[in-house]
C-alpha cells in the first residue's frame, strides 16, 4: 500500500487545488495552497517506498 501513497497524495493535492480555488470565501487561496503543500510533502516522503527495479536486478545477479 505504501508505494501507492505517493500517487494518492499527488492526486489529492490536485483535487484540493481544483476544489479549493473554485470556492469563494475569505483566505481561500492560503488554505488551499497550504493543504496542497502539505499533501505534496507527504507525497515526497512516501517516494522512498517505491520499489527500485535496478536494485532488485543487481540483487538477483
Amino acid at each position: 500500500m505504501k508505494p501507492y501513497l505517493t500517487t494518492l497524495f499527488f492526486i489529492l493535492s490536485g483535487i484540493i487545488l481544483f476544489i479549493g480555488l473554485q470556492i469563494d470565501f475569505r483566505w481561500n487561496g492560503i488554505v488551499s495552497w497550504g493543504l496542497s503543500f502539505v499533501s505534496l510533502i507527504f507525497a515526497v516522503y512516501f517516494t522512498k517506498y517505491i520499489p527500485n527495479e535496478k536494485k532488485k536486478r543487481k540483487d538477483h545477479n
